[in-house]
């Protein structure tokens, strides 16, 4: 495995391996036989293997807003970013948007071509490639507040539901919101395409109040996407009505986004206040303390 000495790979207690690049740090379950579980953990390697390298000599198109024209892009994960975020080009966005998700699936496919894998996921900080076959399932914690990060509610997914990825954003978390939502889960057949809907949502559930704070980007992180665009960086304690009217906001946009089949469900989360959109049998949901270490 010439990948090893790159990647940083080790194994955690649970069977997961962990695969770490600069920035990315992928965390890659595989169920099946061990010889199959081995052939996908080596794919994943030969996947990760020159990918920040290649997505970094593109970067400075990455993180130009999508405009009229499909921009070029010679990495199949590059083009991928830009494919996910493209139908929301009448936003300010780039390809920057998805390159979570983007990653993951990129990843996952490897792992899926080796025979005998059964099931597996990616989780690249929390956006989630998954695939699943026969009867395997997977639970993941779902966290109502990115802020600190602990999960409070439960999805489970199942083979046959569609769901190929999941992702969550929100003001507090790793990536600038122009919204207030604490946090967003999107389920969507591939988790690029969750990924670039977890940045639209979060930012339409908006509101202007005193108790919200904002600061242009580019004065948080000079190199930001967003530019002077401004971002949120504190939201205090809102009215009930006003967080209610805000969830509602982002509500509209899923529900265009599910009617068009580009996601299948959303849950909008602020400040207690919790709205779903898209078909709930896909994402059935337990809003109660999960036991730490969920995945």
């Amino acid at each position: 495995m010439a990948w090893r000495g790159a990647l940083n790979p080790h194994s955690l207690p649970d069977g997961r391996l962990c695969l770490e690049d600069g920035p990315i740090s992928l965390l890659i379950g595989i169920e099946g036989p061990p010889h199959a579980v081995r052939a996908g953990q080596n794919a994943a390697g030969l996947r990760m293997h020159g990918l920040l390298a290649a997505l970094c000599e593109e970067l400075p198109a990455l993180r130009r807003p999508l405009a009229d024209a499909m921009p070029s892009f010679r990495h199949p994960v590059a083009r991928r970013m830009a494919e996910a975020c493209w139908p929301h080009r009448l936003e300010h966005i780039t390809p920057m948007a998805a390159v979570a998700g983007a990653v993951a699936e990129h990843v996952l496919a490897g792992i899926i071509e080796q025979p005998g894998v059964q099931a597996a996921h990616v989780n690249n900080g929390g956006d989630i490639a998954v695939h699943l076959t026969g009867r395997a399932s997977l639970r993941v914690g779902l966290c109502g507040n990115l802020a600190d990060g602990r999960p409070d509610g439960l999805a489970l997914l199942r083979a046959g539901d569609g769901v190929g990825g999941i992702a969550t954003s929100g003001w507090p978390g790793r990536s600038f919101s122009r919204g207030i939502a604490d946090a967003v889960t999107v389920l969507a057949p591939r988790a690029a395409d969750a990924d670039a809907a977890a940045t639209i949502i979060p930012n339409a559930v908006d509101a202007q109040h005193p108790a919200i704070f904002r600061r242009p980007a580019n004065t948080l992180d000079p190199d930001s996407d967003l530019g002077a665009l401004e971002v949120t960086v504190e939201v205090r304690a809102l009215p009930r009505m006003l967080a209610q009217l805000a969830l509602e906001r982002g509500a509209r946009v899923a529900e265009r986004l599910v009617a068009r089949g580009m996601i299948t469900a959303a849950l909008l989360r602020l400040q207690g206040e919790n709205l779903s959109v898209g078909d709930m049998n896909v994402m059935p949901l337990t809003l109660a303390p999960v036991e730490p270490g969920l995945r």
